[in-house]
């Protein structure tokens, strides 16, 4: 699993985790409160779509949430190495430069700055590719 997957995963497990719980409650709920025969063809034609489209996750709260339980101040919105350690993973320079080599990163990867603003972009982006909910702002 390269790192970009186990971002991806830090992040998007997270929403799975939380989702199924939260929105399979309601829909039983919802499905049972009407007569049975009446109810038997709507669940069926609810519950595809919401199988069908999880593939929206919204990433700002799940990121704000770690950030804020790691119990340090991680500014993942502008920070690269914030946003992993914010996630629970290694920041190190390696590290770093294994996720630029795997987003296709081009530049010198031993000017560091100009890499890990290029990799926070190119990683906003690849989330929002796969699935992220990613605010305008910080895919410009």
């Amino acid at each position: 699993m390269g790192i970009f997957d186990k971002i991806k995963h830090a992040i998007f497990g997270e929403a799975k985790a939380a989702e199924p719980v939260a929105t399979s409650a309601p829909k039983t709920e919802a499905a049972q409160a009407p007569v049975a025969p009446s109810a038997a063809p709507s669940p069926a034609p609810s519950a595809s779509p919401a199988q069908s489209n999880p593939t929206t996750v919204d990433i700002v709260p799940i990121l704000d949430a770690v950030a804020k339980k790691s119990g340090q101040k991680l500014d993942w919105r502008r920070s690269i190495v914030d946003l992993m350690k914010a996630v629970g993973m290694d920041a190190s320079l390696s590290e770093r430069k294994e996720l630029a080599a795997e987003l296709g990163y081009t530049g010198d990867t031993n000017d560091s700055a100009k890499m890990n603003m290029w990799l926070h972009k190119a990683l906003m982006k690849r989330l929002s590719e796969n699935g992220g909910k990613v605010p305008a702002d910080l895919l410009d």
